[in-house]
């Protein structure tokens, strides 16, 4: 692969994290090629042209149809709201492009369907922005449960909390839409069932309960209006292994910030890990002198691949946005026919469905099977529509 030219949707937060990432790549890595950061699309052309300077890229536009149809653009970067990922996903995937989509799929399900289906036709590399698995730290945390340091697992708890919707008077904003999706279920916590799915594999059955701390919130221009979906989840859970877990996942956690927390129970040790405290982990093995036991901590170093091509030392800590240029690192590897880690439409369809399901149990306050028409590739259930109460 002598040049790849890029082509980025959206330029807000994780717009912005996409173009570092395309920028970094090569200067950490050196084992890829060069990306040629080719065309951007924004909402409207004074935003798009002075993103376009800022970010590197050589042409910008407010219709994203135009830099999919570009000869030069290879790849696609989309980070726009969450309801319109398969509409430009389908559409750069039949313009012959991989595509490097931020989760979720999409809100509804049979669009996320559709989406796998474009891609598997298209016979082009896509890939969702799970990038919380290709944390170094992460990595040997897989590693040390594979080889056995916590003996069999057998229960995990994981728990996701940020607070930029627990101001009950903070406005109204796009996030609280039917159309986003159910709120903190595929907004959020499909970052958790992404962990599980590296760590243990897929989740069998789930029952859910959503709650929705705040009825209604403010509007800039005067008045109110209602929430639409739920900004706290709690679920049961069962993996495709026999593991129990649990899940809990609140957008309204005041004090939190980032905090992915896994507790990893094994027949001999634990594991537990903070995405607050991102560069550590602390692992309790029941072996030796019982009075000496405890918890250690294992803090992220070079000898934690790939660490040491950011940093020589240990101590110094990565950050969200070095994960982010891990996973273009990946991605590249992935269109070049390499082996490669990272959540393709086809795994991710599978965390679609699991939140479906768990809506689908809230709805219907029952056990629901995840499983179900993925195991002779029939159809999957169809859920019932989600209503928010």
């Amino acid at each position: 692969m002598k040049s790849l030219g890029v082509g980025l949707i959206g330029t807000g937060y994780m717009g912005k994290c996409h173009a570092l990432a395309w920028n970094a790549v090569k200067t950490v890595f050196g084992d890829v090629v060069r990306p040629r950061l080719v065309h951007l699309a924004e909402a409207n052309v004074e935003l798009a042209t002075t993103r376009a300077d800022g970010f590197g890229f050589e042409k910008a536009t407010t219709d994203w149809r135009r830099l999919v149809d570009d000869p030069d653009v290879d790849v696609v970067s989309i980070t726009t709201p969450n309801q319109f990922h398969a509409e430009m996903a389908i559409a750069a995937l039949e313009a012959g492009k991989h595509v490097w989509c931020e989760k979720p799929m999409s809100p509804e399900f049979p669009d996320a369907q559709r989406m796998l289906k474009a891609a598997e036709a298209s016979g082009r590399v896509a890939i969702m922005g799970y990038n919380y698995i290709q944390n170094p730290i992460v990595r040997h945390m897989k590693t040390m449960i594979d080889e056995g340091a916590i003996g069999i697992v057998n229960h995990v708890r994981v728990e996701m909390d940020e607070d930029f919707m627990a101001d009950p008077e903070a406005a109204f904003f796009w996030k609280s839409e039917r159309t986003e999706g159910y709120g903190a279920l595929d907004d959020f916590a499909v970052h958790p069932l992404s962990l599980l799915w590296y760590l243990f594999g897929h989740v069998r059955s789930v029952i859910a309960d959503m709650a929705k701390p705040y009825a209604d919130r403010p509007l800039k221009d005067g008045g109110r209006r209602a929430v639409e979906n739920h900004d706290g989840a709690n679920i049961l859970m069962r993996l495709d292994n026999g593991i129990s877990a649990v899940l809990m996942a609140n957008r309204a956690a005041w004090g939190r910030k980032g905090r992915i927390a896994l507790q990893i129970y094994g027949s001999r040790g634990s594991i537990l890990y903070d995405q607050e405290r991102m560069n550590e982990l602390e692992i309790y093995q029941a072996e030796g002198n019982t009075t000496e036991q405890g918890f250690r901590r294992v803090l992220a170093g070079p000898a934690h691949a790939p660490y040491g091509q950011f940093i020589p030392a240990p101590g110094h800590g990565l950050g969200f946005n070095d994960l982010k240029i891990i996973e273009c690192r990946e991605l590249i590897r992935a269109i070049g026919g390499e082996p490669f880690s990272a959540i393709d439409f086809k795994e991710a369809l599978r965390i679609e469905q699991t939140v479906h399901a768990m809506a689908q149990s809230f709805d219907q306050k029952a056990w629901i099977d995840v499983n179900e028409g993925f195991r002779s590739n029939a159809a999957p259930p169809q859920f019932r529509p989600y209503v928010a109460p």
